[in-house]
């Protein structure tokens, strides 16, 4: 039987690929994955507690939008942490940002757009679901370089104006995965006048909002409700990193009411709604930033590891938010894929080719020259991965 046509192009995902990639090679040391981006840190200590309080619930359906209690303590966080006044009908429940950055796509971005085939724009690299929700609406994906001489974040409005007359969506990750840049507030002032020029949503993709070097980034949703202008943006958050709760598969929403309600009204026919226990460990998770603040010290000094251990190494960027590693790869070395290999087979590292991130455009992929590193490890085996890595890929800087 034949598959869609508009999967039919779609790459092996990043994982996937990395394992044929190293199949039948032995880890030269003691194996370290610094792949995936799963937090190790300690859960919040009311999980447990919680979990065990709510467990009857598990034999009621759930509300599909997110429970009165959670909707709440969301609404809450954004108000601490933005300054926002979102009532509940503008946010909903997840599970997880990945389901609602690609369901908000099939709610929300149009078959045509003035008589064309519309176009939805994508940072370049970027969350491989940005992609796959362009190809199930039908539009056409504009991959947006964003690497060092953009500030490793996409510049929209270099686009022609061809492009964005026809454009429905623009994808942006702040803090970025992989490259962990941060968007300022001009640069997303900018983004949502180009939006409101020419008639585009922004789905802003946060959920690595809360682990930051220096100061909080600034949330896209906030920026466009100071402009007066709430409705361009889709804002997306969850509780996997800042709550080092993945396993949960808990997120939101929140943006302009018609846009959350068209997004709950198709969640209705085909989404999951969360179960009553995760809804009420969310809703005390919202509510609580002691646990942040913890976690996001551990991170910190994860971040003083990297630069004190890589700080000589050329091309090397101190992360700003988020906890990826952006590698550059040394020419004598060869691309990502090399250094993967390499990485496993001398040293037992197992990191990620940074193509796996990007796609080929007519200028190359600008993932082609870099590995993603999680820094997801305890501190100490952390900088013992990195000085592994450092020895084995730049020959000690």
């Amino acid at each position: 039987m034949a598959i869609p046509e508009r999967f039919a192009n779609l790459p092996d995902y990043a994982f996937p690929r990395l394992r044929k990639l190293l199949a039948g090679i032995e880890p030269g040391g003691d194996p370290i994955i610094l792949t995936i981006g799963e937090p190790r840190h300690a859960l919040p200590d009311f999980v447990g507690p919680v979990m065990a309080e709510s467990i009857a619930d598990f034999g009621k359906y759930p509300s599909n939008e997110g429970t009165a209690e959670l909707l709440a303590a969301i609404s809450g966080w954004l108000g601490r942490r933005h300054g926002l006044d979102v009532e509940p009908a503008r946010i909903m429940a997840l599970n997880g940002t990945r389901e609602g950055l690609f369901n908000a796509a099939l709610a929300l971005a149009p078959e045509r757009k003035n008589g064309q085939q519309p176009t939805i724009l994508i940072p370049n690299p970027f969350y491989q679901v940005y992609a796959v929700a362009a190809a199930a609406v039908g539009a056409e994906p504009v991959f947006v370089p964003a690497v060092a001489e953009t500030g490793h974040l996409p510049r929209f409005a270099d686009l022609p104006a061809s492009v964005l007359d026809r454009a429905t969506v623009a994808y942006l990750c702040s803090p970025a995965n992989p490259q962990g840049s941060i968007a300022s507030v001009d640069y997303l002032e900018e983004l949502v006048a180009l939006a409101e020029q020419h008639d585009f949503l922004i789905f802003s993709d946060e959920c690595y909002s809360e682990i930051w070097r220096d100061t909080p980034p600034p949330g896209a949703l906030a920026v466009a409700t100071r402009m007066g202008l709430p409705d361009r943006v889709v804002m997306f958050n969850s509780l996997s990193k800042r709550s080092n709760l993945p396993g949960l598969r808990s997120g939101f929403a929140a943006g302009g009411l018609a846009q959350i309600a068209q997004m709950r009204r198709l969640r209705n026919y085909g989404g999951a709604p969360l179960p009553l226990p995760v809804q009420r460990i969310s809703a005390m998770a919202w509510a609580d930033e002691g646990h942040v603040d913890t976690s996001r010290a551990l991170y910190q000094m994860k971040y003083a590891i990297a630069d004190r251990v890589l700080g000589n190494v050329p091309g090397y960027q101190p992360v700003q938010g988020g906890f990826f590693l952006w590698l550059p790869v040394p020419e004598n070395v060869g691309d990502g894929e090399d250094a993967a290999r390499k990485l496993w087979a001398e040293a037992g590292i197992q990191v990620l080719p940074g193509t796996y991130l990007a796609r080929d455009t007519l200028a190359g992929n600008p993932g082609r020259k870099f590995i993603r590193v999680a820094l997801v490890a305890p501190a100490d085996q952390t900088e013992a991965a990195l000085n592994r890595l450092k020895n084995c890929l730049y020959q000690g800087g």
